[in-house]
């Protein structure tokens, strides 16, 4: 039988973002929240800090497709964090705003995930974590300027 030398996963930049992933999920759903997804978060802060923003707009503000987008506005309009109020000038447009109780929900959520983030980056010193976080953004504004 033919042996195969196997890859090193600690240099395989897929294998280390889906361990990187499965840590932050974890650590979300126990620092932060059980209820509330980071991609849920996502759209509640974009919200937060757009006025009259609409799906497509919240969608590409933070990298989500407009399926994923629409789901996630669905549940958390379900869940009474959002509304949808439709864009006077546009009847097509949904604008997106905050309920009372997302205002609320988002500014908790965002408390907990900043708490989160210390202990996640912990290990690394302040200029590592400074560092770490400008590589990512710069592979993904690269992997965002490769879609067609």
């Amino acid at each position: 039988m033919v042996r195969m030398s196997g890859v090193d996963l600690s240099a395989q930049l897929g294998h280390l973002a889906r361990r990187l992933q499965q840590a932050n999920t974890s650590l979300w759903n126990a620092l932060v929240s059980d209820e509330t997804t980071s991609p849920q978060f996502a759209v509640l802060n974009a919200i937060s800090e757009t006025e009259n923003a609409d799906q497509r707009t919240v969608g590409e503000m933070i990298g989500l497709d407009r399926s994923t987008t629409a789901e996630i506005v669905t549940r958390l309009a379900d869940r009474g964090l959002l509304r949808r109020v439709r864009d006077p000038r546009d009847g097509r447009r949904n604008l997106l705003c905050l309920t009372d109780e997302g205002a609320a929900a988002h500014q908790r959520l965002a408390r907990r995930a900043a708490r989160m983030n210390k202990v996640f980056l912990a290990p690394l010193g302040s200029d590592e974590q400074k560092a770490l976080l400008d590589l990512m953004w710069r592979v993904v504004a690269a992997a965002d300027d490769l879609k067609p």
